[in-house]
C-alpha cells in the first residue's frame, strides 16, 4: 500500500513499483486517516508511508496501523531526514525508514526486506541519531508543542488534552526552559529542526 498526498509522487512510485515482477499494489491512499481503514479492508504486507499527510501524519498512522493490523510492515518514505524524527519512527514500531532522494531502485530492495522481517533504515540517518542526543520532551510536553506548533492557543490546548489552561502555560514554560528558547516560537522552531515534532 503507498500512503502519498502529491498525485504526482504517489502515482510515479506505483509506476516505479509496478515494473517489479514480485511486487503488487494493493490499494494508495492520499491521507494519513485512511490508512488504517484501507489497510484492513485490503490487507498489504507492507505499507509504505509519509510523514507529512493530511489528516494525521504518518507517524501517528504508522503506529495506529501496528496495533490494528500487526501483520502489516510499515516503510516510511520521506523527505524529512532528521534524527529525531527517525527516532518518532521507530517508537511507532516502523520497520523501515529511507528517504525520497535514495536511488529508486533501493524502494523496492527495502521494502522486500521489511516483507521478510528485517528492518532497513538509511545508513548515513542512523549514524546521525546514533550520535543524537535524547528528545528532552516528555510525551506529553510533545503533545503540547505539537498542538502549539499548529497554531493553537492555551485555551484550545487544554480542551484537546483535558487540561487547565494554567496546567497548559506550566507545560509551554517547561518547554521553553528544557530547550533553551528564547519563546514559544523558538522552542517550535527548535523542536522542526531537530525532527521531533512533524
Amino acid at each position: 500500500m503507498i500512503a502519498e498526498d502529491m498525485h504526482m509522487i504517489r502515482g510515479a512510485l506505483i509506476a516505479l513499483l509496478e515494473l517489479e515482477p514480485d511486487l503488487r499494489i494493493v490499494a494508495s491512499v492520499d491521507r494519513g486517516d485512511t490508512i488504517v481503514q484501507a489497510a484492513l479492508d485490503t490487507p498489504p504486507d507492507v505499507a509504505v508511508i509519509d510523514i507529512d499527510l493530511p489528516g494525521i501524519d504518518g507517524l501517528t498512522a504508522a503506529a495506529d496501523l501496528h496495533r490494528q493490523l500487526p501483520s502489516c510492515r510499515t516503510l516510511i518514505l520521506t523527505s524529512l531526514g532528521r534524527p529525531g524524527t527517525l527516532r518518532r519512527a521507530l517508537s511507532a514500531h516502523v520497520s523501515g525508514f529511507l528517504l525520497k532522494d535514495s536511488p529508486p531502485q533501493q524502494l523496492a530492495q527495502a521494502i522486500r526486506a521489511v516483507a521478510s522481517g528485517r528492518r532497513v533504515v538509511d545508513p548515513q540517518l542512523a549514524l546521525s541519531a546514533w550520535d543524537s542526543p535524547e528528545i528532552p520532551l516528555s510525551p506529553r510536553e510533545l503533545e503540547v508543542l505539537r498542538l502549539a506548533a499548529r497554531g493553537a492557543d492555551a485555551a484550545e490546548i487544554a480542551g484537546c488534552l483535558f487540561l487547565s489552561q494554567g496546567t497548559v502555560r506550566n507545560y509551554l514554560t517547561a518547554i521553553v526552559a528544557k530547550l533553551g528558547a528564547r519563546n514559544r516560537i523558538d522552542a517550535i522552531r527548535i523542536a522542526e529542526e531537530a525532527g521531533w515534532i512533524p
